[in-house]
């Protein structure tokens, strides 16, 4: 029978009565693998139908030098490294207006805590881009990024957002999430600010008009509690503003870190995140299979268990591909077409607000 060892949680989501904790580790745990995913994929269907999203995005990651240097991660460097770098405002928008030249409606920035660039250079970056390229959102800087720009300039973060909003950012990403556990952030990324600054700063930006993602990093070190923790304080904020338009669930990638020695989280594992996410997060309409960063043979297997978003193009991408992510730097559209129909979906190109630019019947 498809519900064994899960019927306590069929009556809910059948009766429409919101998970807890329990439940949500129930699903992590389940051995009924078919059971969970059956489940997730009625709450995907019952939300967009068949409908898979994309985008036409491309990401632009306009430095890796940073002084936090958190232990998961591959990406930053020192100034004095070899193979760091920053990008010049003249070169991000050179960038930028090649992308929204070549189709792109959304240009994704993001980069280090640099220890030495003035607020002038992020204000002027997202300005410059959006004069070059109106058209095209902009989704720019993590909560730490945020965090860090109201420390250099001694304000609020709420001043820091309205001012980039009057730039012409259109969105925030959603890293910086890791973990909110304290114990885990504590061991990956001391430096970096906590889980209840990330929630503070992604509300104030909501309250200002400015929608977000949320990210959750997984595969590392955190317990199954402490995921469904994470998915809890995510839901419970989404009640509140109505401000996150999707999840990004993104498996740990241990190369090149301080955490080496860890066994990448399977193609199991990740379906099982993904589908008790999907359960969860009822007040989410969209969750990602991230390509970039669990592959895309298990992307495109997520579809049936509860993702209904393959995020983009991408175009370029070095977080993950500095960690050992072996998926390529960019989709082409008609591939990102052809995943979602073999998996029985009907794929939408959509902008950053999933507003829809065209449905592939």
């Amino acid at each position: 029978m498809i519900s064994k060892g899960l019927e306590d949680i069929f009556a809910k989501v059948e009766n429409r009565v919101r998970l807890e904790r329990e439940d949500g580790l129930k699903l992590l745990q389940t051995n009924n693998f078919l059971g969970l995913g059956y489940l997730a994929n009625e709450k995907r269907r019952s939300l967009t139908g068949d409908e898979a999203f994309f985008n036409n995005n491309a990401h632009i990651n306009y430095s890796n030098v940073c002084k936090v240097r958190c232990g998961f991660c591959a990406f930053g460097k020192d100034k004095e490294d070899k193979g760091s770098y920053t990008m010049s405002v003249p070169e991000v928008v050179e960038k930028a207006k090649k992308y929204g030249a070549s189709g792109a409606t959304e240009i994704h920035i993001v980069g280090g805590i640099h220890p030495d660039l003035p607020f002038s250079y992020y204000l002027d970056l997202v300005q410059k881009v959006k004069e070059a390229v109106p058209e095209v959102s902009i989704k720019a800087f993590t909560a730490a990024e945020y965090d860090y720009f109201a420390q250099m300039e001694g304000v609020s973060v709420s001043e820091i957002l309205k001012q980039f909003k009057s730039a012409g950012l259109s969105f925030i990403p959603g890293g910086g999430a890791e973990n909110f556990s304290p114990r885990v952030r504590a061991q990956i990324c001391p430096g970096k600010l906590s889980g209840e600054r990330w929630l503070e700063i992604h509300r104030t930006a909501h309250q200002l008009g400015i929608p977000s993602n949320a990210n959750m990093l997984y595969g590392i070190i955190e317990t199954d509690e402490e995921l469904i923790d994470h998915l809890l304080q995510l839901r419970q904020l989404q009640d509140e503003t109505g401000g996150f338009y999707a999840l990004i669930p993104t498996v740990f990638h241990p190369r090149h870190t301080q955490f080496e020695h860890i066994t990448q989280a399977s193609a199991l594992r990740t379906l099982k995140v993904i589908a008790t996410a999907r359960l969860i997060l009822d007040n989410f309409r969209y969750l990602k299979a991230y390509w970039v960063s669990s592959g895309l043979a298990t992307a495109q297997m997520a579809l049936t268990f509860g993702a209904n978003d393959l995020d983009g193009v991408v175009r370029e991408e070095k977080i993950y591909h500095t960690a050992g992510a072996t998926s390529p730097q960019m989709q082409t559209e008609d591939e990102l077409i052809r995943l979602i129909r073999e998996a029985g979906l009907i794929p939408v190109e959509r902008d950053t607000y999933y507003h829809v630019i065209k449905r592939y019947e």
